[in-house]
């Protein structure tokens, strides 16, 4: 039995997208707790959401993550969710912190994002450069 597709009903099927959020302002805030806060709430979203996250790892400002996920879901979304629930997360448990570094409350990534979806070919070479971000 071939394990590179994930199977469900009748759809087989490998789909991964490697995405990057920055942080409003690039601000260098995605270092110590933070940094580990913020890959383990991804990770929560992530088995919430029946993603799977193959590599994740934060530099100062941003975050890239490798993110394996179903046919039914929209990239789009994807982000919207982990950019909403990371940022009330770290509002919630560093807000202290964070209204001293944004005049408007509630935020926390820029507004843009990357994201590109990859072939089989090149996964492990992106996993290899997320493995060795910061």
């Amino acid at each position: 039995m071939d394990n590179r597709y994930n199977r469900h009903n009748r759809r087989k099927y490998n789909l991964k997208v490697h995405i990057v959020l920055v942080t409003k302002y690039r601000k260098q805030l995605l270092k110590d707790s933070i940094a580990d806060d913020v890959k383990q709430k991804i990770f929560d979203i992530a088995n919430a959401y029946g993603y799977e996250i193959i590599a994740i790892e934060t530099d100062k400002d941003h975050t890239h993550f490798l993110l394996s996920y179903d046919t039914t879901d929209k990239v789009c979304d994807i982000v919207k969710i982990v950019k909403q629930e990371t940022t009330y997360y770290l509002w919630h448990k560093y807000g202290s912190l964070l209204s001293k570094q944004y005049w408007k409350k509630k935020i926390f990534w820029s507004d843009g994002y990357f994201a590109c979806s990859i072939g089989e070919v090149s996964s492990a070479t992106i996993q290899k450069y997320i493995e060795n971000q910061g």
